[in-house]
This record gives structure tokens, sequence and C-alpha cells, in this order.
């Protein structure tokens, strides 16, 4: 070993300090990846809850990566003096050749103390957008939702998106802030129907439908306002009326759960169809062409 060392020095250049301080710093290493180990074994055997597991996990990570790095910080800072223009080299080169890895850990930084979105949140950044499922050092993860997939529904999909993304790409936190969204439902009846006994049957059935959200979405908004600048005055849900070129379109529109979109949708239009159906005067609209004849 004694000669082993004594090439290393003499070949590398290394001496026989900095390889002690290189084996205390893979020891260091090992024993806190053992901990790990160990650690999370015991959680997983004691509970299934998911969201449990994940915060041990994420917490020991983070607690361990902490202590790892001060101790083998005070394992090399009386070398830093013999090797400090070598560090001074390889700094200026890691910068270069690592300029996204670097950027993604500012984004964790970011997310971790600013916080635009925590894990459980519904996201969509850019083009993507999800169910965020894990943060670490150097990307997020989404479930993905929408796609090919109607009403923000899971795709099945799991999609890693890197850290640094959060900071040129725009994002949208449906979870964080009002934590409700306006979605509308629009419902076209032909114009020889009693188009106003349909909109009256519709306000009906989206009041009955709504009713629950709107007291609770009034004090969402009482919490949002604390941190935007959130000035929704009517949260009552309405239908619009329009004509276009097969009929009368009314357009409902309400607040509901950004989860529970493809739920309500289904909801209401099951009512309206049974509530139509109860009504020969109203008929169901839909895109026709009547030809003329002159003889």
């Amino acid at each position: 070993m004694t000669q082993l060392s004594e090439y290393i020095a003499q070949n590398i250049g290394i001496s026989a300090e900095i390889q002690t301080k290189l084996l205390l710093s893979l020891i260091v290493i090992l024993s806190f990846g053992i901990i790990r180990f160990i650690v999370l074994k015991i959680v997983w055997k004691r509970t299934e809850e998911v969201r449990i597991r994940y915060a041990w996990k994420t917490s020991l990570s983070y607690v361990l990566t902490f202590l790892g790095v001060v101790i083998i910080a005070s394992i090399w800072i009386d070398a830093i003096g013999e090797v400090g223009e070598f560090l001074g080299l390889l700094t200026a080169g890691l910068a270069i050749a690592l300029k996204e890895p670097l950027t993604n850990i500012a984004g964790w930084l970011f997310l971790v103390f600013r916080k635009p979105f925590t894990v459980g949140d519904r996201i969509q950044i850019g083009e993507k957008a999800g169910d965020v499922i894990d943060i670490r050092l150097f990307q997020f993860t989404l479930l993905e939702i929408g796609n090919w997939v109607d009403a923000d529904q899971s795709t099945g999909r799991i999609i890693h998106v890197p850290n640094g993304k959060i900071f040129n790409e725009s994002q949208a936190n449906y979870s964080k802030g009002f934590q409700y969204i306006w979605h509308e439902i629009p419902v076209t009846v032909t114009f020889e129907s009693d188009w106003k006994k349909a909109k009256q049957l519709l306000q009906e059935i989206i009041k009955e439908e709504a009713q629950s959200i709107e007291k609770e979405a009034q004090q969402r908004i009482i919490e949002a306002s604390k941190s935007y600048l959130i000035q929704y005055k009517y949260l009552t849900p309405t239908v619009y009326t329009k004509v276009i070129d097969f009929g009368v379109t009314l357009t409902i529109r309400y607040l509901t759960d950004p989860r529970k979109r493809r739920g309500s949708e289904q909801a209401i239009w099951e009512k309206v169809l049974d509530q139509f159906n109860q009504h020969e005067e109203i008929d169901l609209a839909y895109p026709t062409t009547r030809f003329y004849s002159t003889e």
C-alpha cells in the first residue's frame, strides 16, 4: 500500500495526504448511501402510504447530501491551498462544460425556495401538462394529462422535465392561488326551437350543479388575494347566447375543480339530454346543408 501511494505520488502528482482525503471522502459517500438505504427500507416496511414514503425519501436525500457536503468540505479544507490552482482551472472548465446541469441546479434551488409549484400540483409548462409527482436536483417529473386524452385526464405517461426549463418556459399552476378554473360547454339548438326555454333549463341545471362550489370559491379568492391581484366579482354560473350558421348556441360558463372537469361536464350533459328529451319544442342542432328546388 505504501509503495502504491509512493508510485501515485511520483507519477501522477497526488500526495499521500490527498490520497487519504480521497479515501475518507469515498468512505463518507458510501456510509451515507448505506444509511439512506437502511432507513428507506425500514420506512417502506412500516408504511405503504405513497406521500409518507416520498416525504422520507426526499427529506433524507436533502439532509444526507447537506451533511455529506459539510463533512467532505471539512476533510478537504486543509488541502485547498495545495490544489488551489488545480481547483481554479477545474472550476472554470466545469462552468463551461456543465452549463446545463448547473442551470438545472439553479432551477432546483428556485423550486425549493420560491415554490412556484410543489409535488401534487397540476401544472402546465410550455406544451407539457401534468401532475407533479417528483422534484429532484436536475429534473422534475410530471404524470402527463391531456395530449390525446380529452378533458385533462391522465395519459399514463411520465414526463421528465429539466429544472432549467422554469427559467425560459411559461408556467401555469392549476392548484395554486384561485384553485378553480372557468369551464364552458356550448349547447346548440335549432332556429326552430324555443331557445328561451332551452336557456332557462340550462340555467336551472348549472345553478344546481355549481351551487356548492360558489361559496368555497369565494373563500378561495379571499385567500388568493393575499398573494395575487385576483378581483373576480361574479362567480355565479351563467349561460351566454350566440347565433351561429346552423342554430343558436347557448354556452354554459361555470367554475369547476380542474381535476373534476370531465366528470362535471358529463353530469351536466346528461341532465341537459334528459331535460331536452322532455320538451318537444327543443331540438339540438348540428351542421346541415339545405337545398331549394326552383321547379
